[in-house]
């Protein structure tokens, strides 16, 4: 069956970020594929750059196909790429509004359509935010709700839902988009991430904190192993303290921000990794919510292998080939090892769990069908 559907995700309104570009594109790249009327929608919620967003949009356009439906609203009823009287026109007969991470606010727009499903994409964030510090996460303006998040459901994590029932959902990759890559990886072990993405949030005792706090507890991880992982990092220059401490770890640091920041450079240093090193931030690891990233399913789905920072996943997803858990740097080291060891074995089985867990196909089908639901 054909539905309208709007997709609200980040994929223009904070350029230079390639890979949050990629993880909403595998959702409406995914929903036109099952065959879906498809329209992308991304809201401007600060002054930015503008222009930079624009540009951002029309590349994102330009190259995926979604000319005549793609839209960057930019407040007081104004909108780039599609009129906003044309937004509004489709989203009030679309049948779901899929919502990721609450990217698009204006009531006008996400209240048209006949069912509006938040998805979350940054568990124990928020949920913390919205009942600990009364941080509006956009809740009322939804009536279904899906998380990342695989285990906040589960007794061990300690994180309120909210009164709300969160569908657990994997983050899905579309399959054809995202080949097998058969050249010899060029880049060696990698890992991607954001130092800071916003503060940490204390509750009932607990730190849940940023990747910051992760790597420092893994701060020796490159002493450890023959090569050091090459790390591409967004930090600020006034992290001296932490700056120091990895470059005398002898961390491998990449700018993220030029070798990331657009989806065509973020697939090429995924595809020339042999390797990912998925790194959590601590509040996805003490929370044990079951975080998975849309980042590693994109290294699985190349064929690249992922060594995964342990969140809870690993209740939900095999490990041991393609997939390997850690929970501290000896552990990860030994993982690296034995991925190098035998990358052509682990390859294999990388693709095969990306194919039967991560396909977009099937993870949008229950996705829609959970937002239908009653």
């Amino acid at each position: 069956m054909s539905l309208r559907v709007v997709l609200g995700g980040m994929v223009a309104s904070v350029p230079g970020h390639g890979g949050a570009t990629w993880a909403a594109l595998q959702y409406a790249i995914g929903l036109r594929a099952l065959g879906h009327d498809v329209m992308l929608i991304d809201e401007l919620h600060h002054p930015g750059d503008p222009a930079a967003s624009a540009r951002c949009m029309a590349d994102v356009v330009g190259t995926f196909g979604f000319d005549g439906r793609a839209a960057l609203l930019t407040g007081g009823g104004h909108a780039l790429g599609v009129p906003y009287a044309r937004v509004q026109a489709f989203a009030s007969g679309a049948d779901l509004f899929v919502n990721l991470g609450g990217t698009v606010r204006d009531p006008d727009v996400v209240g048209a359509a006949r069912r509006r499903m938040l998805v979350d994409l940054d568990p124990v964030f928020t949920q913390l935010w919205h009942a600990v510090d009364g941080v509006d996460v956009g809740l009322g303006m939804h009536d279904r709700f899906a998380s990342v998040g695989l285990r906040l459901h589960a007794r061990e994590c300690a994180v309120p839902d909210c009164g709300v029932a969160w569908t657990p959902t994997l983050p899905p990759v579309v399959l054809d988009r995202w080949p097998v890559a058969h050249a010899e990886p060029t880049g060696g072990i990698t890992a991607i991430g954001n130092w800071r993405s916003y503060g940490t949030i204390e509750h009932r005792g607990v730190r849940y904190g940023q990747k910051a706090h992760s790597v420092r507890a893994l701060i020796d991880l490159p002493q450890r192993t023959e090569e050091p992982p090459r790390f591409a990092v967004l930090i600020d220059p006034s992290e001296t303290q932490d700056l120091a401490a990895l470059h005398a770890n002898g961390w491998a640091l990449i700018d993220a921000a030029r070798e990331t920041a657009t989806p065509a450079a973020y697939a090429r240093f995924v595809r020339a990794s042999a390797a990912e090193l998925g790194i959590a931030k601590e509040g996805y690891v003490v929370s044990r919510c079951g975080w998975f990233s849309d980042r590693s399913a994109c290294y699985l789905a190349s064929g690249r292998p992922v060594i995964a920072q342990r969140t809870g996943w690993e209740h939900v997803l095999p490990e041991g080939e393609g997939l390997l858990g850690f929970d501290s740097a000896a552990e990860a080291a030994e993982a690296m090892a034995a991925v190098r060891a035998e990358p052509a074995r682990h390859a294999v089985a990388a693709r095969a769990m990306a194919e039967e867990y991560f396909d977009a196909r099937l993870v949008l089908s229950m996705l829609v069908e959970a937002g239908l639901d009653g």
